[in-house]
């Protein structure tokens, strides 16, 4: 017997779908027009369809040229700057393979940025960081425009690429498209070590040769980042989104698991084109009921605070408009599951050894916590992603995932959650609205009520902690960090400083228009202020000694003092320049605010709603 879905998940859908009415239609009825009864390429003038196999050779170039198979476009996010971004180098000649043995043909279409918020943490190239996003997605669509396609496979990981990818994805909804992930590295130094070498390097204690010593056994070879950043978090959110093969996520690269993973995903590929019987587009996937499953998956693990800001703006990619409200009111009934660093010491290999995705997806099934009737890219509903893959005589097969928990530590079910509600907290008051994850944080420091030091950037931060200058009770404030400033960049450079200050005794908290990502740790941090101080938000005309007050138990960011009257401190300008930053002024314009999504393309739900 199935379970019954939960009320509050139901009515949150339910709103979000007739919020998004005209707006899902509109999109819905533009992607279904650009579909084709045949493979896409079969009505191009012959010109232009000689240079779509101009390159090719052998089968290839006859498959193309026949105008019967169906085409692959392959769009990848490979260099080998990065660890995570590194193993897809051998991925697009064991699709092809895959895809060419199932019926079809795959082209490498194009090449997307990556660029890494690690090796930019602190730097002027994290100003671009944000923005990634909007790029990838556009180069994304350019890959595609060339309409040769009938399914695409999307290689990608970290940060902004993987919505990025979705995003550009969405723009040719009516094409069948698969994520393709690469899987964590191997677990390195404990989280907790390196916690401990980085605050003790921020105290002055430890030397520049320890901390790399620490920071290289940590980040040590291929793969993603072993913490549950915003990597990470893609991963897990677009698996429940049915995204990805169940069990796709966590797997280590260089392995015969997952080599067979990648080549699986070109054969799936084929079979969901249209000319194949299993037709299943992009935009029949993302919909109201898979984005309230992402949200779901992230709450129940304390997942990326950057998710706050991708899942509206992928949802509106799709024509469904997706509110922090609905965050807020999903965090209320959905239990933290997981504890996984910075939420924990574990990394995602030990959740992964627990039961994984696979388990979650079980657990919050039978709870009645996500839609189980979903479209997905394995051909069937959300029950299939309790399975687990494994290899058989070489060959893929899947099977029951476990039904408990391998590690209660780290991983738990719904009879026994790590906390009651989710590892989220939306935050509102007279500073505007705001995003904090609390299930790192102890529940004695949900509360902090102190005098405000403002600071203008993290160097001046940076800068008064060395000189001793924050030893007492502090709401510290960095603002002119949002959008629209500098691109809003990650401050999670800053927790150790900060986590020194409470480790003194002293009760601190961070509030900024900027982001902390899934590096959010033990500090209070009220981020992503919105609106953001540029354009007069409140945080514009806060002074230091204000007194703020930042509740996480009842949902409310103050500050006990009357703005009404002030002037409002601009930031600082002409130094959004250097790095590259000046070739992406167009796009710091054009951005809208943090509750949004801080997209530049919020005008999608515009057009869509004119057009509806």
């Amino acid at each position: 017997m199935q379970t019954k879905l939960h009320r509050v998940i139901g009515n949150v859908t339910q709103r979000i779908a007739e919020r998004s009415a005209h707006t899902r239609q509109a999109y819905l009825d533009r992607v279904r027009s650009m579909a084709s009864d045949g493979p896409a390429r079969a009505g191009m003038a012959c010109s232009n369809l000689a240079h779509g196999f101009a390159a090719c050779d052998g089968p290839d170039r006859l498959a193309v040229r026949g105008l019967t198979k169906p085409g692959v476009a392959i769009v990848s996010s490979y260099n080998d700057l990065l660890s995570a971004h590194q193993p897809l180098h051998e991925y697009p000649d064991w699709l092809k393979e895959s895809v060419r043995e199932t019926g079809g043909v795959a082209q490498f279409a194009g090449g997307v940025p990556a660029m890494c918020d690690g090796i930019t943490q602190g730097r002027a190239g994290m100003e671009l960081s944000l923005f990634s996003r909007e790029v990838i997605a556009m180069a994304t669509a350019i890959a595609l425009s060339h309409e040769m396609f009938d399914g695409a496979l999307l290689l990608g990981v970290c940060d902004k690429i993987v919505p990025g990818l979705l995003i550009g994805a969405l723009s040719f909804g009516h094409l069948p498209s698969i994520l393709v992930p690469a899987g964590p590295m191997t677990s390195g130094l404990p989280n907790a070590e390196k916690a401990r070498v980085r605050q003790r390097f921020a105290e002055g204690l430890a030397t520049r040769d320890e901390l790399l010593a620490a920071e290289s056994a940590s980040y040590h070879g291929p793969g993603t980042c072993t913490f549950y950043g915003t990597a990470n978090s893609n991963q897990m959110v677009v698996e429940v989104m049915g995204l990805h093969l169940p069990g796709s996520s966590f797997v280590h690269p260089h392995t015969p698991l997952r080599r067979a993973l990648t080549e699986e995903a070109g054969r799936q590929i084929v079979r969901l084109t249209q000319t194949r019987g299993q037709y299943t587009p992009i935009s029949d996937i993302v919909d109201e009921k898979s984005i309230v499953n992402g949200v779901v998956a992230l709450l129940a693990t304390g997942g990326s605070t950057n998710h706050t800001l991708h899942l509206p703006a992928i949802a509106a990619a799709a024509g469904i408009q997706l509110t922090w409200d609905d965050f807020a009111d999903l965090s209320a009934v959905v239990p933290l599951l997981a504890r996984v660093y910075p939420n924990g010491t574990a990394d995602i290999n030990h959740f992964h050894a627990a039961g994984g995705v696979q388990f979650l997806v079980s657990t919050l099934l039978d709870a009645g916590l996500l839609h189980r009737d979903v479209k997905t890219v394995a051909g069937g509903s959300l029950d299939l992603y309790r399975q687990e893959p494994i290899l058989e005589d070489g060959k893929i097969v899947w099977r029951d995932g476990p039904d408990h928990s391998l590690d209660t530590a780290v991983l738990r079910g719904m009879d026994d959650p790590f906390e009651p509600d989710g590892g989220l907290r939306m935050l509102s008051g007279n500073l505007g609205h705001a995003v904090m994850k609390v299930c790192a944080v102890k529940h004695e420091n949900w509360v902090v009520e102190a005098p405000a030091r403002v600071f203008e950037s993290q160097e001046q931060l940076t800068a008064a902690f060395r000189a001793g200058e924050l030893n007492r009770d502090v709401v510290v404030v960095v603002r002119n960090q949002g959008p629209k400033a500098n691109g809003m960049p990650e401050l999670h450079g800053l927790t150790p400083a900060l986590g020194s200050l409470m480790d003194r005794g002293h009760k601190v908290a961070l509030v900024t228009d900027g982001r902390m990502s899934g590096a959010s740790g033990k500090v209070p941090a009220a981020i992503q202020v919105s609106p953001e101080s540029v354009g007069g938000g409140p945080l514009a005309r806060l002074r230091d000694g204000d007194i703020i007050r930042l509740d996480a138990e009842h949902g409310t960011l103050d500050v006990q003092a009357d703005l009404t009257g002030r002037s409002t401190v601009h930031a600082p300008v002409g130094a959004w320049e250097g790095t590259g930053r000046e070739l992406f002024a167009a796009l710091r314009d054009a951005v809208g605010p943090a509750e949004h999504g801080a997209t530049v393309f919020g005008g999608l739900l515009t057009t869509t709603r004119e057009m509806a």
